[in-house]
């Protein structure tokens, strides 16, 4: 894995307009509930009812974006989220959270923490 420097804007918002489709959602969403081991997309066309050459495109959108990875084995092609590139989204999403202010952050930050929690068990 490479060293990975901050996010810049123009990169948070490539991610973001990757997400504003409700198909790349989707399809976001279920690799991230796989996990990093991720899912072959012959599999995840059948999940999620979308034809292969339109998976197809999603991903090359979701994979350009810095937000899915894919490796092969055998003849499949398996894609995962990226799951660090993910955290470094909401982290540039919250960054400058209450001006700053811990106090008024705790909560945010906390609620954070707890999604991450529930999303983990």
């Amino acid at each position: 894995m490479t060293d990975r420097v901050d996010l810049t804007e123009p990169q948070a918002c490539g991610q973001l307009s990757a997400l504003a489709h409700e198909g790349r959602l989707r399809i976001f969403r279920a690799l991230v509930a796989a996990g990093p081991a991720g899912m072959p997309a012959g599999r995840l066309a059948e999940q999620l009812d979308i034809s292969p050459s339109n998976l197809s495109a999603h991903l090359a959108v979701l994979t350009g974006a810095g937000l899915t990875q894919v490796r092969k084995a055998g003849r499949q092609r398996i894609y995962a989220a990226d799951l660090v590139a993910t955290a470094e989204l909401v982290s540039f999403l919250v960054a400058d959270c209450c001006g700053g202010d811990p106090e008024l952050c705790r909560s945010v930050t906390a609620n954070l923490g707890a999604a991450a929690i529930k999303a983990c068990n």
